[in-house]
């Protein structure tokens, strides 16, 4: 491989991640004002990729987190187990009113020309505490750790979660493994703690850690700060925007070696063009494109990094593995929930050409 990434061979873990868990209130495609029943989703932007690689990719993973010691939080834990993820908690006490609590996300599939709706509830959420120091870096890593990954959506959450990513990635980078950073921009949660300028600030302190980073050209430019493309994309597919700021995100941060990103054209919520992109150590890639009949578009692009992240970690080439996180993004909008019931061997076919022919 060319992309200069210096994959550890073996660890106890292949893949580790640090961020929130939450839990998402379903109510499929009725606005929640009209709801009667909600299923429960096991989520987290973090979380979900460990959760992909363990269960599709059968990859040795784990999640440093914080756990609530109620209900939900036995729901969660159970849900990590079932996914074949380690957890790593610091565990907080819940005083049986106000918390701490394990966050609440609230999302409808909206329905055609009807979009999506999301919001959240972290009031008093156990993650937002978790500080530098809370975690035994030492001894996590001890076993060896293949790769390190954290995100912006837990970075947005206090100002100590984002010392915590910089520490962890410290602690990775010392212990070999390779870092990972999603964007993942969010603009309700930044603008409760500081707006666009405290978000470049506080993504700027992180990236300079990180190998490998994921984000599209709009998370490039609000979670970094990156002035916008001066080559106008024809669409949303259009990788030349994207590519035409590589240079730009490289110039401010020289260590990065990878950069990876969806491009997702929504004709309407049930039906979206699907493609992706990647720069890697100098080169240019890009994934076909395929129409996308979405059941649940919630958590694509944490499987786009999941496959993605699969193809390097077993020494693919950039093209086999842009086209392994593209074809697990879109299988994993075919299913209920953010994370994978996919398959590697479906993952594969489909990477390869496979069709929606039945299957006897």
């Amino acid at each position: 491989m060319n992309e200069g990434l210096k994959i550890p061979r073996e660890g106890k873990l292949d893949f580790l991640s640090l961020g929130a868990v939450v839990h998402r209130f379903d109510p499929g495609i009725v606005p929640f004002r009209k709801a009667v029943e909600c299923q429960i989703h096991v989520s987290g932007g973090e979380y979900n990729v460990a959760a992909n690689l363990a269960d599709c990719f059968r990859l040795q993973t784990g999640i440093a987190t914080a756990m609530v010691d109620y209900p939900i939080g036995e729901l969660v834990a159970e849900r990590v187990r079932a996914m074949g993820v380690k957890p790593f908690y610091k565990r907080f006490e819940h005083d049986g009113v106000s918390g701490p609590n394990i966050a609440t996300v609230y999302s409808d599939r909206g329905y055609g020309v009807r979009a999506p709706v999301v919001f959240y509830n972290r009031a008093n959420e156990a993650a937002a505490r978790l500080k530098p120091g809370d975690f035994d870096w030492n001894e996590i890593f001890a076993g060896g750790v293949r790769w390190f990954h954290s995100g912006g959506i837990f970075a947005a959450l206090s100002t100590t979660t984002a010392e915590l990513i910089i520490e962890g990635m410290q602690a990775a980078k010392a212990a070999g493994a390779v870092t990972s950073f999603d964007l993942n921009f969010r603009e309700k949660l930044w603008k409760r703690s500081g707006g666009r300028d405290r978000a470049v600030e506080t993504i700027g302190s992180i990236v300079e850690n990180v190998d490998v980073l994921v984000g599209n050209e709009e998370d490039l430019q609000t979670g970094l700060g990156i002035p916008g493309p001066e080559v106008a994309a024809r669409s949303k597919l259009d990788p030349s925007a994207f590519f035409s700021m590589i240079d730009r995100v490289v110039k401010k941060h020289p260590q990065i070696k990878v950069v990876a990103t969806t491009l997702r054209e929504v004709f309407s919520t049930s039906r979206h063009c699907w493609g992706a992109v990647a720069w890697v150590g100098g080169q240019t890639h890009t994934s076909i494109t395929c129409d996308l009949d979405v059941h649940d578009r919630v958590g694509g692009g944490d499987g786009f990094a999941s496959g993605f992240f699969y193809g390097l970690l077993a020494g693919e080439s950039p093209e086999e593995a842009l086209k392994l996180g593209w074809a697990h993004g879109a299988l994993l909008t075919t299913f209920p929930g953010d994370t994978s019931m996919a398959t590697l061997e479906q993952v594969r076919a489909f990477a390869e050409g496979g069709s929606a022919r039945i299957q006897r």
